[in-house]
This record gives C-alpha cells, structure tokens and sequence, in this order.
C-alpha cells in the first residue's frame, strides 16, 4: 500500500490527467482522442513549430493550444494510442535566426499572455515524463534558457538525448558561448523516463534523472540575465529530409515558480 500511494504522489507533481493509466499502472490514461490541451495545462506554454517563412518560423499562442479541441498538426499532436503530448522535428524545417536546427518545441509564458522572464533567486524547476519516439543524431528535450538582461540568446543548459541513448547535460560557460557536455544518465530509445531541471538559490542548477541528481554551479556571468523555460523536441541535426528527424513523447509536463 506504501508504494502505490507513492506512486499516486508523483503522478499528481508531474501534472497529466491520468499519467499512472499511461505508465502502465492502475489508473485511467489520458484521451487519445483530443488536442493536447485537453490532456496538458497549456495555459503556460506557447507553440514554436518547424513551419513558417526562413526565420521565422509559425509560433501558435497558448490562447491556442487549450482545451480538447486546441491547436495540433503533424508536428504537434496527441498519440492515438497512449495519449502522449507529441513533438515532431523533421530534419529540413524552418529555423529561428540564432539556430540552424529545427524544433516541435514549447517556450514558457505567463498566465497572463506574457513571454516568462524570471530571476535566478528563488526556486524554478520543469518536470517531464517522456520518451525519444525516435531520433537521428540527438535531441535537446528540455532546457532554460536566457532571457531579458543582456544580448546573448544562448541557454543556460540543455538536456540532450542521443540516438545511442545517452543523456547529456550542455551547460554553458558563459552568455557568449561555450558549453560543456556532461553525460548525466541512459535510457533505450522508445523507452520512458523522467528529468526535472531546476535553480534555487540564485547560483545552481539542479538536474535530476530517473532519480539521479547532479549540480552545477551557474557563473557569475549569468547573474544579469532572467530565465524561462522550454520543452520538446529541439532537432540536432539538419539535412533536406522531411522524414528523418526526432519524434519526443511527453506524458507529464509542469512547471513550479517558489
């Protein structure tokens, strides 16, 4: 009885309706047959996807994304058989200017319709339930990034998946750049798993997987930046593929500001 109330208390932090029947438990599973807003709080969250003009890619407003008859396509969408919350990043898509790599991928906002800018002090942490459908090279599937407070449009880590199963942290050096990668767990492509990547106490970032969790210190640098977060599938790789690519599974996905 200890264990599965457990169980229960962990499906209810990471915030889908039904994420136990989903992982194969004694719940019921999310509805395979609506958007993905009907599964997922959205209501945080803004939509960039690998379509749009060169530079500019489509980016669908979490006004949206809500509700069971929300916004989804062939790269964002809800798995017919399990209920997963799907990104879909081929490997020729539009790119943002600062990338030349394309993504089915979520940015934070505020409830109010505002791009998230939040400072390091305090407590931040993203959650996720997942599994890499499938993937070419490898993947970016969580991170923060930089925010208001300077020029620089890099991130401050990167949560990587690669094809041969290894998960990798890229945490940057600096805001101009350098990130040093750091192989943090494995997992089987097509298989589930969980990440919470968070920052307390204004200088560190907490990364935990499948129950491991590992620090890293944030340079002082990154002191005039705020943050926000984001979610997905961010593709590593290019080529004039419309077929290769990286197809990430979501089944749990929160956000916690203290």
């Amino acid at each position: 009885m200890k264990t599965r109330i457990r169980r229960l208390a962990l499906a209810g932090s990471i915030g889908i309706a039904g994420t136990l029947g989903l992982l194969g438990t004694d719940a019921g599973a999310a509805t395979p047959g609506i958007a993905p807003g009907g599964n997922f709080n959205l209501s945080v969250w803004e939509l960039q996807l690998p379509t749009g003009s060169p530079g500019s890619p489509t980016t669908i407003p979490s006004s949206q994304l809500q509700g069971a008859n929300g916004f989804q396509d062939d790269y964002f969408y809800t798995d017919s058989r399990d209920g997963a919350m799907t990104f879909w990043a081929p490997e020729k898509g539009v790119t943002t200017p600062n990338s030349n790599y394309a993504r089915s991928e979520l940015q934070e906002m505020n409830s109010n319709g505002s791009a998230a800018d939040w400072s390091l002090s305090g407590t931040h942490k993203l959650s996720a339930t997942l599994r890499v459908v499938s993937v070419t090279s490898n993947v970016c599937v969580g991170q923060i990034h930089l925010g208001s407070g300077g020029s620089s449009t890099k991130p401050l880590i990167e949560l990587y998946v690669h094809s041969g199963g290894d998960i990798v942290a890229g945490v940057e050096n600096s805001p101009s750049g350098g990130q040093t990668p750091h192989t943090v767990g494995h997992v089987s492509i097509g298989k589930t798993w969980t990440y919470t990547i968070g920052v307390s106490g204004g200088d560190t970032i907490n990364l935990t997987v499948n129950g491991s969790t590992t620090h890293y210190t944030i340079p002082s640098s990154f002191d005039p930046y705020k943050m926000y977060f984001k979610a997905g599938s961010y593709n590593q790789s290019s080529s004039d593929s419309t077929t290769k690519g990286a197809r990430v599974a979501f089944y749990g996905l929160t956000v916690s500001h203290s």
